[in-house]
């Protein structure tokens, strides 16, 4: 600790603060739709994501290890190459929060290493092909595994539970949401607090204190593990809201069986050393159980804003990030002039989201009603398919089938049946 210079304490409270936005971009993902249902009051949920979180962070390296010395090259990387990735992964995640989109704090993260290090260094600084390998390729997949993993749940679950009573099996499945949100945030920590793990120790070895290819010391794991569990707890109300909202309808079933699926694929990957985005892993699984249901509607309006901010990530966060090093490559003053930026503009951003404040008491009320968008393509097809829940309540059934409304006559447009949860 006594070699660490002024720049590159700069950079360990800055990626700190990246931990720590990365903590309430990412609370969606494990308690939207706990929360959205009602099997949680909100503050509860985010405590409670907050500390498995805080847990997770402590159960493996393998992600860390992949980021400090795998991603870029060490070797002539400086510590203000770390320093303006940080910059453009942190303004990125702050921009889409205020739009309330749930874009991916780890390719934000990835984007802007890429991006400071081809500024600083050119194409020799990037492991192309681990890039490929655990970043593009898991990108791609992840949401589908997810996805396909979450409708096969879903159908299996509405099967083992046919021949019961919806309204006695509710507090069964209210507790199985309760649980597998729970492994949701024991995922998340495992793999997200590790990128910033990962980071620290990148900027360690480029200053010197470490050597390169180890592992991430326990100070650095403990402020982590700390930051992104402070951040979880602060809620990001804004994504919960459009996450809880938008997306599609789920009823209990539908949302255990995502929360389970895309912990798996979390798990999994962590363990492989895969630093997969696990934004875009929950909401693959959330789209797969709505598709897994009878009746089930995917708003593909929603979800096409949502794979535009995917796609824009790494090419949003590498510009604004190389940018920053084009300024710390002036040297101190313009290392000085890149914090300032980054404050101003984090300081406007947040002045802006004051303007509709959304916080616990107010994120269950939708600002834009979607219910009417029409069934897609992709969604009436796979609807078509899937057997209702053969020998189950007339309820569970009727739910799938549109009322007629009494006010319309033959062949005009029927009322849409009431909604129950959507995430």
């Amino acid at each position: 600790m006594e070699h660490i210079t002024l720049l590159l304490a700069i950079v360990i409270v800055t990626a700190l603060v990246f931990d720590f936005t990365n903590g309430f971009h990412d609370t969606a993902n494990a308690m939207a739709t706990t929360i959205s249902t009602g099997a949680l009051k909100p503050k509860t949920a985010v405590a409670m994501s907050a500390v498995l979180n805080l847990v997770g962070a402590f159960l493996s390296v393998e992600v860390a290890k992949t980021i400090s010395g795998g991603l870029i090259n060490e070797q002539g990387i400086q510590t203000e190459v770390i320093f303006a990735a940080l910059v453009g992964a942190i303004l990125w995640n702050l921009f889409t929060w205020l739009l309330g989109l749930p874009s991916s704090s780890s390719h934000a993260l990835f984007g802007g290493l890429i991006g400071a290090t081809l500024m600083s260094v050119g194409t020799s600084g990037v492991n192309g092909g681990v890039v490929v390998t655990k970043v593009l390729l898991p990108a791609l997949a992840a949401p589908l595994v997810a996805g396909l993993a979450a409708m096969l749940a879903t159908r299996l679950t509405y099967r083992i539970g046919r021949n019961t009573d919806e309204k006695a099996t509710a507090k069964g499945y209210r507790a199985g949401q309760i649980a597998s949100a729970g492994l949701v945030s024991l995922a998340h920590g495992t793999n997200d607090a590790q990128k910033t793990m990962g980071v620290i120790t990148l900027a360690l070895v480029t200053g010197g204190v470490l050597a390169p290819g180890s592992n991430p010391p326990l100070w650095v794991i403990v402020s982590a593990g700390v930051a992104i569990a402070l951040g979880t707890y602060l809620g990001g109300w804004r994504i919960i809201r459009t996450m809880g909202k938008g997306l599609t309808d789920l009823r209990p079933q539908q949302g255990f069986a995502a929360q389970t699926s895309a912990a798996t694929v979390i798990l999994a990957s962590s363990h492989l050393g895969f630093s997969l985005s696990t934004t875009q892993s929950c909401s693959g699984a959330v789209m797969g159980a709505g598709l897994g249901r009878k009746g089930g509607v995917v708003r593909w309006s929603t979800a096409t804003r949502m794979f535009i901010a995917w796609g824009l990530t790494l090419p949003a966060a590498g510009l604004v990030a190389a940018g920053a090093e084009f300024l710390t490559g002036q040297g101190p003053w313009g290392v000085a002039v890149t914090a300032a930026l980054l404050v101003a503009l984090s300081a406007v951003i947040w002045i802006a989201s004051r303007r509709q404040p959304v916080d616990h008491t107010n994120v269950n009320e939708a600002d834009v009603d979607e219910a009417d968008e029409p069934e897609g393509v992709v969604t009436a097809a796979i609807a078509a398919v899937t057997p209702p829940p053969v020998g189950g309540p007339a309820s569970e059934i009727a739910a799938t089938i549109p009322a007629p409304d009494p006010g319309t006559g033959p062949g005009e447009p029927t009322a849409e049946p009431a909604r129950t949860a959507t995430v």
